[in-house]
């Protein structure tokens, strides 16, 4: 039987390429990213997919961040004996300790990824609701004094839609090429350990 990861949805495209790249035999099954947006749904749909999904994988990794569930997702995968991948959240798994020289440098940062600036007027303008309501803007962004985009890929594509982000913030933008990093090395690292020594 085979390898299932069950992953948060921002990271559904890298992974993807993460188990291409290694000719692994895994299973995606995403969760929504919008979930980040209300944590406390993160570790009750991940224990449904757990549920639904031991009996017919020989293993179950999930690839997601702590992301704001106050260790609840952390104890729940310690009750099923599921191991996770290392990371608070995405950011950190992309950027490793630059995430933290970064945060320093300029607390007032905004963070996007790869996903973000593709999906970022699905989940930040109409995900806080600024399609219905943009006076809010200002009150969600005030404090925040630029944007920084950790880009997995070198895509122009994305650059430019990290740009548009940017632009819509009124912040500046610095782009940071972080490729895929520690959630690529946790994941080797995971799929070589044997599950017994774990």
């Amino acid at each position: 039987m085979k390898t299932a990861f069950i992953l948060c949805g921002a990271l559904g495209r890298e992974a993807q390429d993460i188990v291409r790249k290694h000719q692994w035999e895994v299973d995606l099954i995403g969760i929504s990213a919008l979930h980040h947006l209300l944590p406390e749904r993160i570790t009750p749909d991940v224990e449904s997919r757990l549920r639904a999904l031991r009996a017919q994988y020989a293993r179950v990794i999930v690839v997601y961040g702590e992301c704001g569930t106050g260790g609840a997702l952390d104890d729940l995968l310690a009750r099923y004996g599921i191991e996770r991948v290392a990371g608070a959240h995405c950011y950190a798994m992309f950027a490793g300790p630059l995430f933290e020289t970064l945060l320093a440098e300029e607390p007032g940062t905004f963070f996007l990824t790869d996903f973000l600036a593709r999906a970022f007027h699905s989940t930040v303008i109409k995900g806080l609701g600024l399609d219905r309501y943009p006076e809010l803007k200002e009150d969600y962004f005030r404090h925040y004094r630029r944007v920084v985009y950790l880009a997995q890929r070198d895509d122009p594509l994305l650059r430019a839609k990290a740009q548009a982000a940017a632009d819509y913030l009124g912040l500046p933008l610095v782009v940071q090429f972080t490729g895929y990093s520690l959630l690529e090395d946790r994941l080797i690292a995971l799929m070589h350990t044997p599950q017994e020594a774990l």
